[in-house]
Formats: C-alpha cells, structure tokens, sequence
C-alpha cells in the first residue's frame, strides 16, 4: 500500500491517529477508566457513552467528575493525578513514526492527527511530535469522537483538502479505517502485532515511506 504516497499528486495529506499510531504509553494507568470505576463505587449509573464524554470535553479529572455530578474526594483526586502524571511521562514516540513524519514532509505531503482522547494527552504528543504538523484535531475540540464523520470532516477542512485526496492511518479498524472510508477518505489499519482485520493493513509506519 506505500504506492499510495509515492507521488505528491496522488495524496496531497496523511491523517494520523495519535495513542497506538505515532505514540506509545509505557506506562499504562488509566487513571480516566479508574475515575469512572470510582463514580461507580460512588452510586453513578455508569452509561454506555461514558468514555465518549470524556473525550469531547476538554477537562481534567476533577472537572471530568464534576461533568458526571460528582466532586472526586481530596484523597483520591490525589492518587488518580499520581497515575494520570506517571502515565503522561512514560509517553514515547514510535521510531517508525518519527521516520515516517520525517520522510512525508520532505516530499512535500501535508500531515495532520485526528485523535480521541481527554485533554492531558495532548501535552506529550506536541512535545515529542519532531516539528509542527499541519492540522490537530482533537475530539474534546470537536465535541465529538471518531467514527463521528465530524472528525474527519474537521481534519479535512483543517487541511484545506478534499476527502479523497487524503490518506488515513490508525491502529483502530473503526475509528481509522471504516470511519474515514466512509466519507471518502482513504485509509490504512495498521497492524503493529497480531492477525490483519481488513486488507489495507500495514505492520510499520516505515511501510508508508518505503520505495
């Protein structure tokens, strides 16, 4: 599938996920999955879209809490800011995705990232992205969350690019891969380990700039 980004003429811009994609967490914590885990415990009726309304919101943890009408105690807004910490700074990028970038700017492609997440996240992702990308769409920007063609449309329009002229990559088959197709986009699954879901499946970033 590198042959799609052969020529500058064919894509004018490729769309990254962020967590998984370009970015790895060493240090897994979930300290957002541990707060609804507490509210739970705390009486709240947990709700199936409970993940998606952390990540369209821009709020921390106290503030995610008080979006779900809860003040989170002293003492466990303490522990959970520990994890939240912990996890940000075992943040890495991905020694493929900082080739990949490296490769796709000087051949002149346009890059962008369209992500899910909650707000904190953002923090490492600009410090260790290697320069300046041409789009940012986060989900608590856009008050929604991929596969919502809202993102897409958003990165697009960020871009300045039609649909079909921009290639899609993520590590998730529906919020990277189904969703962009479905607006016209192209789009690669990547498939770091493991068995391959769908065909456009790629195992490395490096994959996009090979010759």
């Amino acid at each position: 599938m590198s042959s799609l980004i052969k020529s500058p003429g064919n894509v004018k811009a490729v769309v990254f996920d962020v967590y998984g994609t370009l970015v790895d967490v060493q240090d897994r914590r979930r300290p957002y999955a541990q707060l609804l885990q507490w509210l739970a415990k705390a009486g709240r009726v947990p709700c199936a879209d409970d993940a998606a309304q952390v990540m369209s919101h821009l709020a921390g943890l106290e503030g995610t809490a008080h979006l779900f009408g809860i003040k989170l105690p002293d003492s466990v807004l303490v522990s959970l800011k520990k994890d939240l910490f912990a996890e940000l700074a075992s943040v890495t990028l991905y020694p493929d995705a900082r080739r990949a970038l490296t490769s796709l700017r000087e051949r002149g492609i346009q890059i962008g990232v369209c992500s899910n997440l909650a707000g904190p996240y953002v923090i490492p992702v600009l410090e260790l992205l290697p320069f300046p990308l041409g789009a940012y769409v986060w989900s608590f920007n856009v008050g929604a969350i991929k596969p919502d063609p809202a993102m897409y449309r958003a990165v697009c329009q960020s871009l300045r690019c039609a649909p079909a002229d921009v290639l899609f990559v993520g590590d998730t088959v529906e919020a990277d891969y189904v969703g962009p197709r479905a607006i016209g986009m192209r789009a690669l699954h990547l498939v770091r380990r493991g068995p391959a879901r769908v065909k456009d499946t790629i195992r490395s970033l490096d994959e996009l700039i090979a010759e």
